[in-house]
């Protein structure tokens, strides 16, 4: 089975050492008790690991427990830590991992749970409202919005807008001058395009990247940073743009 895990800043998880590609056993394994934890969703990592100063992986997990838990944490008695992921590349597990998941459908919007809805056109709307829902939107000033619980909202055209407001979601806009926003708990929003926003409720997570252009006038990825909106040095519900390393308010 594939899961994530998070670890302290020196790949520790409850004292005990881990390392990039290797593969570790335990004789038992009970939720939240023995045996060797991790999460079947990405985000959810982040109730265990705030995702400031700490690391994440990808692992691979065999001789799972059946328990399961209100959120996705499993137990198992073998994991393999497979590779280590960015912010973002979490982010963009998490949508896949609600995307895999969903039953897509043919029209723009649906509202049972795991539903999916795409708009591939310029200026098209995808709204998925049920739990684990997950709405696309590829053309340029799309919209993409899931209110569900554990939605994914991606927005891949310049322009768009990402939407998640149910817990536990992650909204992505990756096209260029892209507005992302979260606004359930613990949750991520994602804008890595040029010139991209983002803004979330209180308690949760901004991704922007940066970018600068180099001798041939070309635009690559200067930083990507991670900051959690707490209220104070980061306001709630605010757009928030990157620049010279810095989180600075953006134009609406």
């Amino acid at each position: 089975m594939l899961g994530f895990k998070g670890f302290d800043k020196n790949l520790k998880c409850r004292d005990k050492q881990y390392e990039i590609g290797k593969t570790y056993e335990e004789d038992e394994a009970k939720l939240c008790n023995k045996g060797l934890h991790f999460c079947e969703h990405p985000l959810n990592c982040f109730e265990y690991y705030s995702p400031a100063e700490n690391r994440f992986a990808e692992i691979e997990a065999e001789d799972v427990d059946a328990e399961t838990s209100d959120d996705t944490k499993r137990v198992a008695k073998k994991i393999t830590i497979k590779a280590e992921l960015s912010i973002k590349g979490l982010v963009d597990a998490a949508i896949k991992f609600v995307f895999d998941r969903a039953t897509w459908d043919d029209t723009d919007k649906t509202t049972g749970n795991r539903g999916a809805a795409s708009a591939t056109g310029d200026q098209g709307a995808a709204s998925a409202t049920g739990n684990r829902g997950a709405a696309s939107a590829t053309g340029n000033r799309g919209a993409a919005s899931a209110t569900g619980n554990r939605g994914a909202a991606s927005a891949t055209g310049d322009q768009g807008a990402a939407s998640a407001t149910g817990n536990r979601g992650a909204a992505s806009a990756t096209g260029d001058q892209g507005v992302a926003s979260a606004t359930g708990k613990n949750s991520v929003a994602m804008a890595i395009g040029y010139e991209g926003r983002a803004s979330a409720a209180k308690g949760n997570w901004l991704t922007l990247a940066e970018w600068k252009k180099n001798k041939k006038g070309e635009l690559n990825i200067k930083t990507v940073k991670t900051v959690k909106v707490d209220g104070k040095n980061i306001k709630p519900n605010t757009l928030y743009t990157l620049k010279n390393g810095e989180f600075i308010e953006a134009d609406k």
